[in-house]
Formats: C-alpha cells, sequence, structure tokens
C-alpha cells in the first residue's frame, strides 16, 4: 500500500504505540484493513483484499484505457450543460434516490476517531462540526447517534436542495443539535452556511464531496473552509482516487477534462492524487496523515476482481488567523 502519513507523537517527544489506547479513541495513520492477499490461489476465498498493489502490466492497462476515454471527449454543448449547473443534477439524483442511495457511514469512528475524542465525548464542551455534501445525512447522524455532547452543534451543508430537504424530513433530525442549509463548497459570494461565522468551525468533513468540483473551484473552496475553521482546525477528507475502477469504466462521452467526468446522471467526479491534494490544501492547511487506501473487491460467482483506489487525509488549519490579506502562516505542531 502507498502510504504517506505523519506518526503521532506524544507531548514528551516519544513515539505512541498505536496499542496503549483502543482502537475508536487512537489517532495513529489510517489503517484500511488488514485482510492480506499473500497467495494469488486464496484471491476468491474472500469478497475483499486490502493493501493490494498494482503490476506494471495493470498499470500500463489503466494508461491505455485513460488515452481511449480522451480520444472521445464530452462534446462541448453538453459540456457547457454538465458545467453550468451541477447542482441541478444533484437535485435530480437525490429526488429519484431520496435516502436509500447511501449506506450509513459506520466506519468513521474507525477512520476519523478525532471527532469522538474531541468533539463528542461527554466533556468536550462546545463543539461545531460541519459536514460539506450532507447528501441525506449519512455522516451526521451516525455521529449524533454516538454523541454524549450537549454542547455539540453538527451543521449539513449541501448545494442540493432536496437533499437538505431529506435531512430535514428525517425522524433522526433533532434541532437541538442539528442544522441543514443548503450552500456551495464552491460560492464565490462569501455567503456562508446559515448559523456559522467566520473561524467558528471545530471540524470540516469532506467525503466524496471534492471530487464533484470543477478543478477550477477548488481554490474558492479552500478559501471558503478556511473563513470557517478555528485555527487548529481538522478537515477530513475522502475521495476518489486516480485509476480507481470507477475512473477506469467509464466509456467514450464522459471525460470533461484531465481526471474529470460526468456520470450517466450528469453528476460530475474527479479522481485524484495525493500529489494534487497536498497543492490543492498547502497554503492554508499543514497535511497530517495522508494514505491510499487500495481495495480489492471479489465477486466470486462471476469470478470478477474490481480495484478500488480512495484517497484519504486529515488537514490542519494553520494555528494563526489570516489577517485577510492571504493565508495564514502559523505552524500547527
Amino acid at each position: 500500500m502507498t502510504v504517506t502519513t505523519t506518526e503521532s507523537v506524544s507531548k514528551s517527544g516519544g513515539h505512541k504505540s498505536k496499542w496503549d489506547i483502543p482502537r475508536t479513541e487512537r489517532d495513529d495513520p489510517f489503517q484500511f484493513g488488514q485482510r492480506y492477499l499473500e497467495d494469488e490461489a486464496a484471491v476468491w476465498d474472500f469478497n475483499a483484499w486490502d493493501h493490494v498493489e498494482w503490476d506494471e502490466e495493470q498499470e500500463i492497462l489503466a494508461q491505455e484505457k485513460l488515452a481511449k476515454q480522451k480520444e472521445n471527449p464530452v462534446n462541448d454543448f453538453d459540456k457547457k450543460l454538465y458545467m453550468s449547473n451541477p447542482s441541478r443534477y444533484w437535485d435530480l439524483f437525490y429526488r429519484s434516490n431520496k435516502s436509500n442511495f447511501f449506506k450509513d457511514r459506520k466506519w468513521l469512528q474507525l477512520e476519523f476517531p478525532s471527532i469522538y475524542a474531541k468533539a463528542t465525548a461527554k466533556d468536550s464542551g462546545p463543539k461545531t462540526i460541519l459536514e460539506v455534501g450532507c447528501g441525506a445525512g449519512n455522516t451526521m447522524f451516525p455521529i449524533l447517534a454516538a454523541n454524549k455532547n450537549a454542547e455539540l452543534k453538527i451543521v449539513g451543508a449541501d448545494f442540493s436542495h432536496r437533499a437538505v430537504e431529506l435531512v430535514r424530513e428525517s425522524p433522526e433530525f433533532d434541532p437541538a443539535h442539528i442544522a441543514a442549509d443548503v450552500w456551495d463548497l464552491a460560492d464565490e459570494s462569501g455567503r456562508l452556511p446559515a448559523g456559522l461565522e467566520e473561524h467558528s468551525v471545530d471540524f470540516v468533513i469532506l467525503i466524496f464531496v471534492f471530487s464533484a468540483l470543477a478543478p477550477e473551484q477548488w481554490d474558492t473552496a479552500i478559501r471558503n473552509i478556511d473563513r470557517l475553521l478555528k485555527p487548529g482546525g481538522e478537515v477530513l477528507f475522502r475521495d476518489y482516487g486516480r485509476y480507481d475502477m470507477a475512473q477506469l469504466r467509464f466509456k467514450g462521452g464522459r471525460l470533461l477534462q484531465d481526471s474529470f467526468y460526468v456520470r450517466g446522471d450528469g453528476t460530475r467526479v474527479y479522481f485524484f492524487t495525493e500529489d494534487e491534494l497536498r497543492k490543492i490544501f498547502d497554503n492554508y492547511f499543514v497535511v497530517d496523515k495522508m494514505g491510499t487506501d487500495r481495495r480489492l473487491l471479489v465477486n466470486r460467482k462471476r469470478k470478477l476482481k474490481m480495484y478500488r483506489i480512495w484517497l484519504q487525509a486529515r488537514f490542519i488549519k494553520r494555528a494563526s488567523l489570516d489577517d485577510g490579506a492571504g493565508p495564514s502562516t502559523g505552524k500547527t505542531e
């Protein structure tokens, strides 16, 4: 597995053992499962294998598929249509799928334990979590279900009006702890989600949402996140990685620009590399941890192999507030 990470260091300067504290309270490098395929003959024994590296032949095949996609990109007329009003397609998506498409993300406690150690624990004090691209609440509601902090506030934001309606209509919606608002992460107007002020948020969650933005929107999105987060606040990130199965399956007429596609339902998706993410976040955030989650999914009945690649990261806002003239320059220890 390809992983770049910063080890957890204790205040005394020594390195913490990952076995010192329970898994759901640990804050060490991402684990991504521990099922290794050591014997190729055993590949059909389980539905999934972790940390499966590609060989040279697979790499070449992937590059050939991407080259073929470039031969038949989205035509200019359709590209203008998909790029002009992306929220429309997400509205249609949630009207069709309602809250049934995505499963609740119960893995959050394992992969992002800092939420539970610092925000939902009983004595955490006033804490605010913002989930951007909240969809139907599949992240917000599991966090609320585990919450023991009477002063926790969770705000869901999505640029799909229908998604926000689904959150508000859910029987799990608790206005004492949850709010939901229509908001575009790449909004250039300066408007923030309702009820939030600048530098008032402790955690921003971005799970499979940044990939829906066009590359030219990234800088605006990062500046909006920086405006919302407190110094030392965290961005918890998970999204699609380059050469993921979903990328390689695209046929002709789906490529908008390099690594950026439109699905059959009109929604858009980008596939990142670690280097790209570092450059995108570098001016405003410290890369605390980053990893590439490589998984081999197996359809044992049909004897099919499907390679999934996701990127996961935790970014920390630099410690000093900026003065309005540009990114903050402090350092988070």
